[in-house]
């Protein structure tokens, strides 16, 4: 059999990127976690898919809201793997690239990019909602897209400022919003006014089931936070512990609060409210939930609270969407200019900068309905994409030794299974939408691999290539890892390789001797001509022997 070359084997003994980056600095720990989780999530959410979903499903909407958590725990808790062993920013962009290559990687790096994008231009949408009604009171007269645009200029700016400016903000909001949420929802129940009778869903028929489960697949995007804090694992502290317990902890939060406060709108909201005068869906739900529990000036707080809201939601959203283009850069998929960080904030301004004009072009040119469309098909092709990077991983890992999670991911393989069979199934519910989405992705994805990533990359093999060669043609992929294994030993350069380096191979490759004198024997049957070194064909044979020895 002929050898591999050994430029077909770069990276396949490598570690990713050198693992962590050491131009952001480490400042988050599991509380910033979980607030930068939770400020993502409890965003447009709360305040303004409810109404949507509600004009889709019906009473039966906080259903909805919690078949998309159990959806998102499987690509949650492969995440926290993934982010364990990856502790890297750029998140599922870097978790995606490592597993299945580059090209594949440019194409979810852009999909990801424009889903959080997408997801802060709702967010946006949603602020300019609110603030309508609150400038009613104050007698101002802006519209709607001068609102959105404005804070979208201001909250890039904050962006480039940097992570501390950025906490200090999205805190005490996350803080405010949780208590004003949870305060309404005891209010109603109090009070008398729910009548959680109207929640009850109605699944009696066929289209019944399939609306919720299209429903389900819209409204996922509430959860997009989960995903979004791993975009900053460079910035997280002890990440093997921080990220998988703030990734859980803040979905369980947000789940809870999802399934409790959609109910309670749904039971306290008149039919009627839910719709405006143009008889389309309302943007600003708890607005309309605050105003039929304590009146106007209730209402009023509401709107103020869920403009700040909104605003901290989009800061998170920028933050994290910029973070795939400052990672597809580093990793020479897109200009070097995107890496660059700013020489006072160390924030990748010109990533931002981007980012931000982006989402002015979506907040001009797409109807809001298909925004949050967009982003959660996005979002659903993430978390499969997620639950298939481990099970791909795990099972190349002996070819590629850098994936050593800290934390591993429970319930292997059933779990990962139920994460991808579910996720098609939703991406199914939503038809032409998340085709036409994860098509334009892939498209743009794939021409600018070809025309700049490709000229700046040498090939390496990528775990998901050895994967697939394990479920085909194990041989080949065994004589591949050994021969990976050689290369990697040899610290000379010269093909060749010693007695103490074929000792060293033989051990890491896991074929461990109590007796020295039996390697050394195997080595000197290899090395015919006695010169005290060997190259890979007798390499190989060697291990051939040592195995039909076993």
């Amino acid at each position: 059999m002929r050898p591999l070359d050994p430029k077909d084997l770069v990276g396949i003994v490598l570690t990713p990127m050198e693992i962590v980056s050491d131009t952001l600095e480490r400042k988050l720990g599991l509380f910033s976690v979980v607030i930068i989780s939770l400020s993502a999530m409890i965003g447009s959410g709360l305040f303004v898919l409810p109404s949507l979903a509600y004009a889709m499903v019906g009473g039966g909407v906080w259903l909805a809201f919690v078949l998309a958590a159990l959806v998102v725990i499987p690509g949650a808790m492969s995440q926290s793997e993934l982010a364990s062993a990856m502790p890297t920013s750029g998140g599922s962009f870097v978790f995606i690239e490592r597993t299945f290559g580059p090209m594949i990687g440019t194409m979810a790096g852009l999909g990801l990019w424009a889903s959080f994008l997408l997801k802060a231009a709702f967010a946006l949408i949603g602020f300019s909602a609110y603030l309508m009604f609150v400038q009613g009171d104050l007698g101002t007269d802006i519209t709607a897209i001068q609102a959105a645009l404005g804070m979208l200029a201001l909250i890039a700016i904050i962006n480039i400022l940097g992570m501390k400016r950025i906490k200090s903000i999205q805190t005490p909001i996350v803080a405010l919003t949780i208590l004003m949420l949870v305060g309404l929802t005891i209010w109603a129940i109090a009070s008398g006014e729910a009548d959680y009778s109207r929640a009850r869903p109605v699944l009696q028929t066929t289209s019944d089931w399939t609306m919720m489960g299209e429903t389900t697949a819209f409204v996922l995007i509430s959860y997009a936070g989960v995903a979004k804090v791993a975009a900053i694992g460079g910035e997280i502290k002890d990440p093997g512990r921080n990220l998988p317990g703030g990734i859980m902890t803040s979905l369980a939060i947000g789940a809870v609060l999802y399934a409790a406060l959609v109910a309670t709108m749904v039971a306290v909201i008149p039919d009627e409210a839910f719709y405006g005068a143009d008889g389309h869906a309302i943007e600003d739900p708890v607005r309309a939930f605050a105003e039929a529990i304590g009146g106007h000036y209730v209402a009023l707080f509401a709107a103020v609270v869920a403009v700040l809201t909104m605003t901290s939601m989009a800061l998170a959203g920028i933050l994290a969407a910029s973070r795939y283009l400052f990672a597809m850069s580093r990793d020479s998929l897109l200009p070097q200019s995107l890496e660059d960080l700013h020489p006072k904030y160390d924030t990748p301004h010109i990533a931002i900068g981007l980012t931000a004009l982006a989402m002015a072009t979506a907040l001009v040119t797409i109807d809001v309905h298909q925004v949050a469309e967009y982003a959660s098909g996005f979002q659903i092709m993430v978390y499969v994409l997620m639950c298939l990077s481990v099970l791909v991983l795990r099972k190349a890992s002996p070819s590629h030794a850098w994936y050593l999670p800290e934390y591993d991911a429970p319930f292997r393989p059933l779990l990962q299974l139920f994460g991808i069979v579910s996720g098609v199934t939703l991406l199914w519910f939503m038809g032409s939408e998340a085709l036409i989405g994860a098509v334009s992705a892939a498209a743009l994805g794939a021409l600018i691999y070809q025309i700049y990533g490709k000229r700046h990359l040498s090939h390496k093999i990528s775990p998901w290539e050895t994967f697939r060669l394990m479920s085909s043609d194990p041989y080949r992929a065994e004589s591949r890892r050994r021969s990976a294994a050689f290369f990697s030993a040899d610290t000379w350069g010269n093909n060749l390789l010693t007695l103490r380096q074929f000792t060293s191979c033989v051990e890491a490759l896991g074929m461990e001797y109590e007796d020295p004198d039996t390697l050394r024997d195997y080595f000197h049957a290899a090395d015919e001509n006695g010169d005290g070194l060997i190259h890979i064909d007798q390499f190989l044979m060697a291990l051939e022997a040592m195995a039909s020895e076993d």
